[in-house]
């Protein structure tokens, strides 16, 4: 196998992960040059506003990933902010993974009265 192919099989991996399937469209918001090439983030800094334009475009039965930085690198958000922010911005949590070496994501939804 070669470094090409493992690389890919390693996205796909983190796509079966993050349970996004072949054919759904997703929407990457606040790319910067401090992010991951395999998994890009933010951290502009004022996440309830983030997640709130984030729902705008969401479809009903969408959902949100929020990747952030793991706890010791620049940029980590503690899980208690997300904890605060998420319902603030109109949004569940409902999932967290390892989404990358560096990231950890949490799986945000509208609720169902929303969607």
């Amino acid at each position: 196998m070669s470094a090409t192919a493992g690389q890919a099989q390693d996205e796909r991996g983190q796509a079966e992960r993050l349970g996004i399937k072949p054919g759904q469209v997703v929407q990457e918001i606040g790319y910067d040059d401090d992010c991951d090439e395999q998994l890009r983030g933010d951290g502009d800094g004022d996440l309830v506003d983030a997640l709130v334009d984030a729902l705008t475009p969401l479809a009903d039965g969408g959902y949100i990933w929020l990747l952030t930085p793991k706890a010791g690198r620049d940029g980590h958000v503690e899980p208690s902010d997300i904890g605060e922010a998420a319902p603030t911005a109109g949004l569940s949590q409902t999932s967290s993974v390892s989404a990358a070496r560096d990231w950890s994501g949490t799986r945000l939804v509208a609720p169902k009265a929303r969607r």
